[in-house]
């Protein structure tokens, strides 16, 4: 098991550390302190998170495959390499039409 300390001052292949599985979407937390956090997530084909709403803005980076994200009623296609902030407050969903891997950056 990795821990947080395991992960300081070093290059780190974040996709490589999440692995997917089917029908199912996977969560890894690599950080986990009171001003954030950073959570790798895989998402297989037609798995997703339901609509809701953070009081922080969720930044959502890409690392394989395209997430599919809506954001106060639009729908915002995110490629690999690419990201999107999710506003505070602002109901959003996440969506996977076919598998992607990202990484979740809560700051507080």
């Amino acid at each position: 098991m990795t821990t947080e300390q395991d992960i300081r001052g070093q290059a780190l292949d974040l996709a490589a550390m999440v692995g997917y599985a089917d029908g199912a979407v996977v969560s890894k937390t690599l950080l986990n302190k009171k001003t954030g956090t950073l959570t790798l997530f895989s998402f297989d084909a037609g798995q997703g998170l339901s609509e809701h709403t953070s009081p922080y803005d969720a930044t959502v980076f890409v690392l394989d495959g395209e997430a599919t994200l809506k954001i106060g009623g639009e729908t915002v296609k995110v490629p690999t390499g690419q990201l999107a902030i999710m506003p505070a407050n602002v109901p959003h969903d996440v969506q996977a039409e076919r598998r992607f891997k990202m990484l979740l950056i809560m700051i507080r």
